[in-house]
């Protein structure tokens, strides 16, 4: 089989080719914006409270509006879905990035415009996701999002690279500014996807029967909604609770320098992981991809037990080739057994219980740590870690499904 030359088909769709470059533009703009941000907010002389609420503020609009997002892009085209919230958000950060530059920029005003800018981020990650499978044939949507997940990782570390490079030599008004460039571009790339429409009529139901359709959709299959709980978990013991408690170990015992390299082999991993994904491909797909995602238990029990620097680095990084492999197993797996005309809401359930997790686990991580201890939270997070993937693991729906296309109804 040859892998690469199935990788450079699928790059050659002209549709896959303008999303790929589009989402590749705004993941490089907002991997700088939030360093960019955050150093603009201490700037104008916010504090760490400020700037905790410019940050929310943004990310409570963002999950507030996924489902909207899902709903918009299973009833109308998916790529104008995408030009008008790139616009918006184009309009939001240049505006932002005048204000820092112009020096007139306050907190209220950065975080009503993070606002507009997280509503606009939710109601294009349904559209931006959905849409991969209508621009490459079947046999090539694995290679599809295998690219667009590279694609997401390499662009996210680049541009927090960027953004710190920037605001420490330009100023962060500038890598704002970057940041609007990027969604400004990736709006006319997102015009000229030409694709056959997966939606049904608009007319015929509202807002809230499409909802109550999509939550039907999702919670019908047991291994959709499993799979998300798994997540739930995972997300507030990962992306949550070691986040924050992480730092304050490393700066305790192996430091700042080694924290950052242990957080980076992560990011290599991600990568691995996903181009093993697209050489290795089981018939059980996903549940392969559900049990290795249980090996972030590894990194979080570690941590717990105070383990050197090097054990730490190597457990993240295998995490990181597990969370890759499974990326790309999950995104084919909907994409192949969702009907289209109803993916990108099953996509928004799912990402509303990937993200609400993430704060909720980075709010309690320090008052448990404080109650209970460093070691004793990672632990049991550890340990809640393991129960998932293991109940996960057992659903039987999870074990049977197969890496096959199924027929998908329109």
């Amino acid at each position: 089989m040859n892998t690469y030359n199935k990788k450079v088909r699928a790059y050659h769709f002209p549709a896959f080719r303008y999303l790929f470059t589009a989402r590749l533009l705004t993941v490089l703009g907002n991997g700088m914006a939030p360093i960019a941000l955050a150093f603009a907010v201490l700037d104008i002389g916010g504090t760490v409270s400020d700037l905790g609420m410019v940050v929310a503020s943004r990310s409570i609009l963002n999950v507030a509006f996924l489902l909207l997002g899902g709903v918009l892009a299973d009833r109308y085209s998916r790529s104008r879905v995408l030009v008008y919230s790139s616009s918006v958000a184009a309009l939001s950060q240049a505006i932002v990035a005048w204000l820092v530059l112009d020096g007139s920029a306050t907190v209220l005003s950065l975080a009503l415009l993070g606002m507009l800018n997280g509503a606009s981020a939710g109601i294009a990650l349904p559209a931006s996701q959905a849409l991969v499978p209508q621009t490459v044939p079947s046999k090539n949507l694995r290679e599809a999002n295998a690219l667009v997940q590279l694609g997401i990782y390499s662009g996210t570390v680049i541009g927090a690279s960027l953004g710190g490079i920037l605001a420490s030599s330009v100023g962060p008004g500038w890598g704002l500014a970057i940041d609007a460039m990027g969604f400004a571009a990736a709006a006319p790339l997102y015009f000229m996807i030409r694709v056959a429409s997966s939606r049904v009529s608009a007319a015929q139901s509202n807002i809230l029967q499409d909802l109550k359709e999509g939550w039907k959709e999702f919670a019908s299959r047991a291994w959709v909604w499993s799979v998300v709980v798994q997540f739930t978990i995972i997300n507030a013991a990962f992306s949550g609770i070691v986040m924050v408690l992480g730092p304050a170990i490393a700066d305790a015992s192996f430091g700042r320098a080694n924290w950052g390299i242990i957080v980076a082999a992560e990011s290599v991993g991600l990568i691995v992981g996903t181009f093993i994904a697209l050489r290795w491909r089981p018939r059980r797909d996903l549940f392969i991809g559900v049990m290795l995602v249980g090996l972030c238990a590894a990194p979080i029990l570690l941590l717990s037990q105070a383990a050197s620097a090097a054990w730490l680095m190597a457990a993240f990084f295998l995490t990181g080739v597990a969370f890759g492999r499974f990326g790309v197993a999950w995104a084919h797996s909907l994409q192949t057994h969702i009907p289209p005309e109803k993916l990108a809401r099953v996509y928004a359930y799912d990402a509303v219980g990937s993200f609400v997790a993430i704060p909720f686990g980075e709010l309690v991580a320090g008052p448990l740590a404080m109650q209970y201890g460093n070691s004793h939270v990672l632990l049991v997070a550890g340990i809640a870690v393991v129960i998932a993937t293991v109940c996960a693991s057992l659903v039987p729906a999870i074990r049977r499904l197969e890496n096959t296309a199924q027929v998908r109804s329109l």
